[in-house]
């Protein structure tokens, strides 16, 4: 019997804590660092997708990078749902 072994898609560093529908905009509260060129995952049950960070923002400024506590703003192409986990993988 072969055991399979479920693979980390990469650093966790986040989750979607709110999601802008109009905007294509989601908030993810940082508990790792992320910064702008990053590529990250966005997982939630069976969904996944890759997403390039080409732009964040905190409190409506833009930033090049955020750290753990931060809630930062980020540009998604596709609608995703709050309480997705974030991974960056590059």
């Amino acid at each position: 019997m072969v055991e399979k072994k479920e693979t980390t898609p990469g650093e966790e560093i986040g989750k979607v804590i709110h999601y802008f529908g109009k905007a294509m905009v989601a908030v993810v509260r940082l508990t790792g660092n992320l910064a702008v060129g990053d590529t990250v995952k966005i997982m939630r049950d069976e969904e996944e997708r890759e997403e390039k960070v080409e732009s964040m923002q905190v409190d409506h400024q833009p930033v090049e990078s955020g750290k753990a506590g931060d809630e930062v703003a980020i540009k998604v192409s596709s609608p995703t749902k709050e309480g997705a986990v974030v991974y960056k993988i590059a």
